[in-house]
């Protein structure tokens, strides 16, 4: 399935591009003048991508943490899955956090987030004086033994 996505770029930023044919997600850049480095133990910080989208209305666009970033370095995305809806037309930014000891510098131009387009389903919501009972019910958390 093609599905048409506009994409408006700053000046040097890169497109979000998928690396291999089979990739759910497009690897989004970091956008910055200068390295930019995360404290170690829980630093946080805000990366521009340079990347502002024009979703079709139904889509939404996720962002998600690249595995290897999270692995290697602890690096994550803080939100994740971040969402971006179809009406949003604001620069792409990607919340970063380095759960780490070390810290860690982000260089510009490295790949720091996954991008994915998901199809989105709004509900009706209806308030009504009860709810079908089901085995299940109202168990929680660890129901299931474990």
């Amino acid at each position: 399935m093609e599905t048409k996505v506009n994409i408006l770029l700053k000046a040097g930023a890169q497109p979000p591009s998928y690396m291999t044919t089979g990739s759910a997600g497009a690897d989004l850049y970091a956008y910055l003048d200068a390295p930019l480095t995360l404290p170690p133990h829980g630093g946080v910080a805000s990366i521009p991508t340079g990347v502002f989208l024009e979703l079709p209305t139904g889509l939404e666009a996720q962002i998600r943490p690249r595995s290897g970033l999270a692995r290697k370095h602890g690096v994550t995305v803080l939100n994740a899955p971040g969402t971006i809806d179809s009406d949003y037309r604001g620069e792409i930014i990607v919340l970063l956090i380095n759960h780490s000891a070390s810290p860690y510098t982000i260089e510009a131009g490295e790949r720091i987030a996954q991008l994915v387009i998901a199809p989105v389903l709004q509900a009706t919501f209806t308030v009504v004086e009860t709810l079908e009972p089901t085995e299940r019910n109202q168990q929680g958390f660890g129901h299931t033994g474990k």
